[in-house]
């Protein structure tokens, strides 16, 4: 065999060992189990909840690794209140159907408008939702102080149309206030929740959303 030809057949047979060692380590990649490293240990915290779609994965992601969440539904920003109560009203049929307690906030949309007062015309990710972030983690901070929860972490992350920067900054501020309560930067978008999150909304029939929820959400980007 001419030694061109030689070399070109070793050539191929390279390639293709390094093709087949590169499929093992993607399917090894993909087998690899979506670990969650809760702080503290802690096997019961305070989960806020923005919608029953977003929590729905990550509800039964942490059930299955032996974490128990109190489920805090505090979403003043949701406009207009009916809008509200059917999105609440899945929350607590999804709850319901795994046995699990739901904190129901109270609903003060004026209180709302007033904390985020100057920043109407913001674009999505801008100050206004950073501001909407601040106000609603506060609130479960302070819950998850008076009862005796030591840590919180929100589904707010789970969306790939929120910035994980403005939900963890807001987390943070959230939880300095108290000394006892642990903010958990977990990213919830990864280990296939993002997967099983489109199944159990088909399982379930949860209401479609569409829009994040303020008034201000609901504008068209040219607008």
């Amino acid at each position: 065999m001419p030694c061109k030809i030689y070399f070109l057949l070793l050539q191929m047979d390279f390639r293709c060992i390094t093709v087949i060692l590169k499929s093992v380590n993607i399917k090894n990649m993909k087998k690899e189990k979506f670990i969650l490293e809760v702080p503290e240990g802690e096997t019961r915290i305070l989960l806020h909840t923005c919608c029953a779609p977003c929590s729905s994965a990550i509800v039964e992601c942490m059930l299955k690794n032996g974490i128990t969440p109190v489920i805090y539904y505090c979403n003043p920003n949701i406009y207009p209140e009916e809008e509200y109560l059917i999105r609440k009203n899945e929350c607590s049929r999804y709850a319901g159907s795994l046995g699990l307690e739901i904190i129901d906030d109270d609903y003060d949309h004026k209180a709302w408008l007033a904390g985020i007062r100057g920043l109407e015309n913001e674009p999505e990710r801008g100050c206004r939702c950073l501001k909407c972030f601040e106000y609603r983690l506060s609130r479960a901070a302070r819950y998850a102080h008076e009862n005796g929860l030591k840590v919180i972490t929100t589904t707010l992350a789970s969306s790939r149309w929120k910035s994980l920067d403005q939900i963890n900054e807001a987390g943070r501020k959230a939880v300095a206030a108290y000394p006892d309560v642990v903010w958990w930067d977990q990213n919830w978008r990864k280990g296939g929740l993002q997967e099983r999150r489109g199944q159990i909304i088909k399982e379930y029939g949860f209401y479609n959303q569409l829009y994040c929820g303020c008034e201000f959400s609901m504008r068209k980007p040219e607008e």
